[in-house]
């Protein structure tokens, strides 16, 4: 009884579990009858592309200095006496022989005077020895003085004669120190303050103890002075062995210019002077370009920032700079490879080229495909839809479009 129990038992279990199995079967035959309608991911995301840019590219190299005069003159008096008058503004503009100072003159008007009188003097004493002198010429001939009486008024003509060559070259000193008493611009330029003001005695003369009065300094043309490494001078020392020479001495390589509030370097000049040493403490060497301030919007003591062209100029490939990504410490391009599929690619990076083009110098050929547009939305094997941008590496992502005509 219990037997056959049992096996009824079995038998119902083991159908429903045969059903339930069908069931399954059925259910997983009709899933995949049905895949093919109901399948269908998203489209492929759509990008932009464009083709590098060939160029006549320069690479440069950039450095900070510091603007100076190509004249500086430290004004002092040549003569002692007090300051009567200045004839100027603190920090004007001056020209060349623009009177600046005056020295009380009256002394060395008189000093001038008294050897005005000196020199008529001695021209009067002059006249009567050379008239004795002459007169004895005969008498010596007719025997009526003696050989010694002529020899005597001889060298009384002599002394006469030489007493004015000295005080004519007194009154020349004398006149001379008179103008000094007026004290003149040397050179062309902006004058500093005045370091003294009129009543104060002035120290005169050449020794190191004279008052400094004013400076002067040059703005039209000015320098600008600044330092670079020994590799770049030799970089740029061989390239001008080779027939491309980049930082001249002689002044025919152009170079830019950019203030510490401008952007671009807006401001050209060219490179004038290289020195011959370097230095031991700094490793470094110092050239100098010169620039046009006709403004004045350069003074001497500012800093800038000075653009000089390391190679001279080669055919290169730019792309816009928005297509630049970083993999760690290395930049990528993200390309279109076969199939549309995204490959990217390691580049070296080279300049940016007017704000928007970024030379590159390895990594990338002419015909590659670049993603300049929809970067975040894609990934390396990724399968894309790329459309050519409408000109091609002129204009990067984000870009408005030209309007219609």
């Amino acid at each position: 009884m219990h037997t056959s129990a049992f096996a009824s038992i079995h038998t119902k279990t083991g159908n429903r579990s045969r059903a339930v199995l069908a069931g399954m079967v059925a259910t997983l035959l009709a899933s995949c009858g049905e895949s093919p309608k109901q399948a269908g991911g998203p489209p492929p995301p759509q990008v932009t592309v464009a083709s590098p840019v060939k160029r006549q590219v320069v690479d440069y190299d950039e450095y900070v200095g510091r603007f100076a005069a190509v004249n500086s003159v430290e004004i002092r008096a040549r003569v002692s006496g007090y300051l009567d008058a200045v004839h100027f503004k603190d920090g004007q503009l001056v020209k060349d022989g623009d009177l600046l100072f005056t020295i009380d003159r009256r002394s060395f008007e008189n000093a001038a005077a008294q050897a005005r009188a000196n020199v008529s003097t001695a021209k009067s004493n002059l006249d009567f020895t050379e008239a004795d002198y002459t007169r004895g010429q005969q008498l010596v001939k007719e025997k009526t003085i003696t050989d010694q009486t002529f020899e005597q008024r001889a060298q009384s003509f002599r002394n006469a004669r030489a007493a004015v060559a000295g005080a004519e070259a007194a009154l020349r000193s004398a006149e001379l120190d008179l103008s000094f008493t007026e004290l003149r611009a040397p050179i062309a330029g902006r004058i500093g303050d005045r370091r003294v003001t009129p009543g104060n005695l002035v120290t005169g003369g050449t020794g190191g103890s004279t008052t400094l009065l004013a400076t002067i300094v040059s703005t039209d043309p000015i320098y600008f002075e600044f330092t670079f490494d020994e590799a770049s001078y030799l970089r740029y020392e061989r390239n001008a062995k080779s027939g491309k020479d980049v930082t001249s001495r002689d002044g025919r390589v152009n170079v830019g210019l950019k203030l510490i509030d401008e952007k671009d370097f807006v401001h050209e000049g060219r490179m004038d002077f290289i020195d011959n040493v370097i230095e031991r403490t700094t490793g470094t060497i110092r050239g100098r370009a010169v620039f046009a301030n006709a403004n004045a919007t350069f003074t001497p003591g500012m800093f800038a920032r000075v653009r000089v062209p390391a190679t001279a100029p080669y055919e290169g490939l730019l792309v816009p700079d928005v297509a630049i990504g970083s993999d760690q410490a290395r930049k990528t391009v993200m390309t279109i490879g076969p199939g549309n599929k995204v490959v990217p690619k390691y580049v070296t990076l080279g300049q940016l080229v007017d704000g928007k083009l970024r030379v590159i110098k390895e990594g990338i050929g002419p015909d590659d495909k670049i993603i300049v547009n929809g970067i975040a939305r894609v990934r390396p094997g990724q399968v894309v839809s790329p459309q050519q941008e409408g000109q091609q590496g002129a204009a990067p992502a984000g870009a408005k479009p030209a309007p219609a005509k």
